[in-house]
Parts: C-alpha cells; sequence; structure tokens
C-alpha cells in the first residue's frame, strides 16, 4: 500500500512540475482556430527550441502520407522544401526571468523569420510574441498544452 501511495504521490508531483514549464507538447491553431499542428518545445544546450511534431487538417490529425509530406515551399534559405513534419520553427530562446526571448521563429504558413518570446500564462497557455524590429510591429498567439482539455 506503501509503495502505491508513494507511486502516486510521485507522478502527481512530475506532472505538476512539468505542467509549470513552458517544455512539452502545444496546439497551435490557424486562423479560424482549428488546430493545425502540434508543437513541441525543448531544451538544449540551456536554451529552448521548438520543432512541428504533428500536422492537422481542419482539426484533425493527417496521417496520410501526401499530408504529412507537405513541405515548406514559402520558406527560405536551408528551410526551403524541407517537410514541416520535423521542422524546426523555433531558436535559440534564453531564460531571462520569466519569459524566454532572443531567438527567433519560423512560420512556416508564410516562410519568415521573426525574433520572439515566450512566456508561460499558466500552466496550459503559451504566449508567443512575434515580432520585426520592435514589439510593437508584431503578432501574438497562444497556445495550449497538448492533453488539456480544449
Amino acid at each position: 500500500m506503501k509503495k502505491r501511495l508513494l507511486t502516486f504521490f510521485l507522478i502527481a508531483f512530475s506532472i505538476a512540475i512539468n505542467a509549470q514549464t513552458i517544455f512539452g507538447k502545444w496546439y497551435s491553431k490557424d486562423e479560424m482556430g482549428k488546430i493545425d499542428s502540434v508543437i513541441e518545445v525543448y531544451e538544449k544546450n540551456e536554451k529552448a527550441f521548438a520543432k512541428i511534431s504533428e500536422l492537422w487538417y481542419r482539426g484533425s490529425r493527417v496521417t496520410d502520407p501526401k499530408g504529412l509530406n507537405e513541405v515548406c515551399d514559402l520558406c527560405e534559405g536551408e528551410n526551403k522544401g524541407k517537410k514541416k513534419l520535423g521542422l524546426n520553427i523555433l531558436a535559440d530562446l534564453q531564460k531571462d526571468g520569466n519569459e524566454w526571448s532572443g531567438g527567433t521563429i519560423l512560420d512556416p504558413r508564410n516562410g519568415k523569420i521573426y525574433t520572439c518570446y515566450i512566456e508561460l500564462i499558466n500552466p496550459h497557455k503559451l504566449k508567443i510574441r512575434a515580432y520585426l524590429g520592435i514589439t510593437l510591429l508584431g503578432r501574438t498567439v497562444y497556445l495550449e498544452r497538448v492533453g488539456v482539455q480544449l
């Protein structure tokens, strides 16, 4: 009985700790409010990065090979023609107080790269602010944590 109770508390504690971080999987939505991808934010060398780990179409997960092989035609440079699935879209953000900043984000919808910062609003909501030059010239999107009832 003690082992089960200890296991339960360890699992509950790890879930609570994970919910207080930017790292993990997040739903990204299109302009219509439908999920269009799952973004996986991960840490490497004390910096935050993210890649597209799932593609969705009209709120359903893409499973057919043609959809999974969709490429970033509008991207430039090394990302041009790369598959969107697995594409690194967030790079080199460093922790700065409550936010992660100093890095860039690639928008595969238009192929453009922006300066950005991200901030955990609550355990299930992530704010991404992408901008050119100054933060006033940009756009904010909010991602919902995967596994949270939408």
